[in-house]
């Protein structure tokens, strides 16, 4: 039974690092002209209403683009924060905050005349949805209601050996954790040089806890392991405090963007001063000369995550 609505969710924080890692790896895979395949295992609808019953039902937006938005015209603002947030008023032109694109709106935005977009989501009403966001006369896209994990392997590698895959499961069901496991260990080896970026959640969870030190292990080169936490952990081990993003053969520029700016998330998302962020990593293809580099930045809202 498929119960996962995204709509739910739209904006948060969690969305904000995600989207934000996003647009960097889109970004820096348009520099060159060679095409690229962009693949969303878990699409949602791509496009939510922050005025819909069910964004406000628990405000999270609030908490996330809603706390950005606030800042979106100031001067100072890092060029790559700027460009995400600029993406996002593209669909509030007026100013007002009032929609909030998926990753495959980022991703068709950003898309070439010869990218390709693959999305798949399963669930009946989001996939209804996606497909009546985006044009259907878009040679560039195809939207497939099927499982995105057990379809992945059929497309690696993608025709131009360029890639981005999405993999962002809701982790509602613990199997999802070795599901998230068991894809990527076939997708590397159909398509070692891709890039792949796994959105996971920070939970008072064993599963959550060992997925990203499983996937540092298994990773066929370098990757990066970033991690946002908005709050303290909750007492008794509910509720999400923060999020991560595993990525695999991560790009040095988006490294070095993402050490750069990842304060300047951090600050404003912050609901305590237990707020941090904090980004490894690591290289398994050169085990000899040292594989790991942790940035642990010095500020209160940029401290140490916690195990």
């Amino acid at each position: 039974m498929l119960s996962y609505r995204h709509a739910f969710h739209a904006g948060n924080a969690a969305d904000v690092l995600k989207h934000f890692t996003l647009v960097l790896l889109l970004r820096h895979l348009n520099l060159k002209d060679k095409p690229w395949w962009f693949i969303d295992t878990h699409a949602g609808a791509g496009l939510y209403a922050l005025d819909s019953p069910q964004a406000r039902k628990n405000a999270e937006f609030s908490g996330g683009i809603g706390r950005l938005w606030a800042v979106a015209g100031r001067a100072n603002l890092p060029p790559p924060l700027a460009d995400y947030l600029g993406l996002v008023g593209q669909l509030n032109g007026d100013g007002r905050l009032r929609l909030y694109p998926g990753s495959p709106w980022f991703a068709q935005a950003l898309a070439r005349a010869d990218d390709r977009l693959r999305l798949f989501e399963l669930h009946g009403s989001d996939h209804r949805l996606l497909a009546k966001h985006f044009a259907a006369a878009d040679r560039r896209l195809q939207i497939r209601a099927e499982d995105g994990f057990a379809a992945l392997k059929s497309l690696l590698p993608p025709p131009s050996r360029r890639g981005l895959i999405l993999i962002d499961p809701p982790y509602e069901n613990k199997a999802d954790y070795g599901r998230v496991v068991a894809v990527l260990d076939d997708a590397w080896q159909r398509f070692a040089n891709g890039i792949y970026m796994v959105w996971y959640p920070l939970l008072q969870r064993r599963e959550a806890h060992k997925l990203p030190e499983r996937l540092r292990r298994r990773a066929p080169a370098r990757w990066l392991d970033v991690r946002l936490a908005w709050k303290a952990p909750v007492r008794g081990g509910f509720g999400m405090h923060g999020c991560g993003l595993f990525i695999a053969n991560p790009p040095r520029t988006v490294q070095e963007q993402l050490a750069a700016v990842l304060s300047e998330l951090t600050v404003p998302l912050a609901l305590d001063e237990r707020a941090r962020h904090f980004l490894q990593m690591g290289d398994n293809a050169s085990p000899t000369t040292g594989a790991e580099k942790r940035i642990m930045p010095d500020s209160a809202h940029r401290g140490r995550m916690d195990k």
